[in-house]
């Protein structure tokens, strides 16, 4: 076996859509490459008339992370064979039920985009095998070198960065770039990329995400938002949104904390808790959970901008009609190479994917209703509800958000020794 090429994982997408037929279909994203090719995710779920949570897993953003997309493509297909055979999931020492993975195809939408960025994985496997970026060469002016967009610094999350951060904090050449040299160029603006159209557009077409997670490689890291700043729960109007602390963001311990509420930064932790414990499983291994900004496998700061996990857990506190998404990246390989060989790979697959799974069970709505009540829940929430106490009143940033914000810290604090991972 060796890492699938991009012809081998659009084939096995294809494959798992035509095998399972009930099960899942395969979704054509409208954004085609600079290279002219055209992207699939898969959505596997049984259909239902009442909408779903659902949930988003994407991979192969930097171009040199070989792994990733496997992932993706064995979590597929290890989640479709045990549905139809009738039969749990073993990962090693984590094990989980059929009624789990019943529980999964039934109750949620799961859409797997593996390789985001195929162009770039190609341009890997065939030319440059540290290649990071996508093969875009609109702001090269003809220098091959200069050719390529960070997916991953491409994203609508305080993408201008020489606005919205501290000088100091590009120092660390993590942030992003404005140089067509560099490898963490952002691109022309937010979402000028294919690739980040395509997820944007997931986004769009499955407005009941509730989780997300970008699977990169390495280090050995389960990460939280946020990405730009230290969290902090204690002063609201510290956030991304505000233009007031423009050129302030991005150094540690410097008087700007991005705001978090201590639920959300709980919640978000739980359910990374959980991740990990499915990966020990697995053969040990003892993955970290901690926030972007502070990378634990880095060992220092690590500002980003124009992230994809921020970006997603961002759109709720944007526009608090959207719904809130628990966004997290996942850096497997402990063994800090790009260059891994495919037997290191095979017990990574493994131990990702049950961290996968977890995050699904993590998805579960508590209550499963019959189509017909569902739908009427689902009527009175959207109809009624949204009507009289609209979201942006109890959003994040509205006139109630402090009051709910204070209610539910002091539910979290009393609820934690009994809690669960959602």
């Amino acid at each position: 076996m060796s890492f699938l090429n991009v012809v081998e994982i659009e084939s096995a997408i294809t494959a798992l859509a035509n095998q399972y037929p009930t099960l899942c279909r395969l979704l054509t994203l409208p954004a085609t490459t600079f290279e002219k090719r055209t992207s699939h995710a898969l959505h596997i779920g049984l259909s239902r008339r009442c909408p779903k949570p659902a949930v988003l897993l994407i991979s192969g953003a930097h171009a040199r992370e070989m792994g990733g997309p496997d992932i993706c493509v064995y979590f597929a297909a290890d989640l479709l064979e045990a549905y139809d055979l009738g039969t749990g999931l073993t990962y090693g020492g984590t094990v989980y039920s059929a009624s789990q993975v019943r529980a999964i195809v039934n109750r949620i939408d799961t859409i797997v985009f593996p390789d985001i960025n195929p162009d770039g994985r190609n341009y890997a496997q065939t030319v440059n095998a540290m290649w990071r970026k996508n093969r875009n060469p609109a702001s090269s002016g003809g220098n091959p070198a200069r050719i390529g967009v960070d997916v991953n610094r491409n994203y609508d999350f305080l993408w201008d960065f020489t606005t919205a951060f501290d000088p100091s904090a590009q120092a660390g050449g993590t942030l992003a770039s404005s140089d067509p040299g560099s490898n963490i160029f952002h691109g022309t603006s937010a979402f000028s990329e294919p690739e980040t159209q395509n997820v944007r557009w997931l986004f769009e077409q499955f407005p009941r995400i509730r989780r997300f997670v970008d699977i990169h490689s390495y280090g050995g890291d389960i990460l939280v938002s946020w990405g730009d700043d230290d969290n902090q729960a204690t002063t609201l109007s510290q956030n991304f949104t505000n233009p007031a602390f423009n050129g302030q963001r991005g150094l540690h311990n410097q008087g700007y904390g991005e705001y978090i509420s201590l639920c959300d930064n709980l919640r978000n932790r739980w359910t990374g808790d959980d991740m990990r414990a499915a990966i020990a499983g697995v053969r040990g291994l003892d993955y970290a959970v901690g926030p972007s900004f502070m990378l634990p496998s880095w060992g220092s700061p690590y500002p980003t901008s124009g992230a994809s996990d921020d970006w997603a857990f961002s759109r709720y506190f944007s526009n608090p009609k959207n719904q809130k998404v628990r966004s997290y990246t996942i850096e497997f390989n402990k063994v800090h190479s790009f260059q891994l060989s495919w037997a290191d790979m095979e017990p990574i697959l493994k131990e990702i994917d049950a961290a996968l799974i977890t995050l699904c069970l993590s998805a579960l709505p508590r209550i499963y209703l019959w189509d017909w009540l569902c739908l009427v829940v689902f009527w009175v929430y959207e109809a009624i509800w949204h009507r009289v106490l609209p979201p942006e009143l109890w959003g994040p940033y509205g006139p109630w958000g402090r009051v709910r914000q204070v209610w539910q810290a002091v539910l979290y604090v009393v609820a934690a020794p009994f809690r669960r991972s959602d």
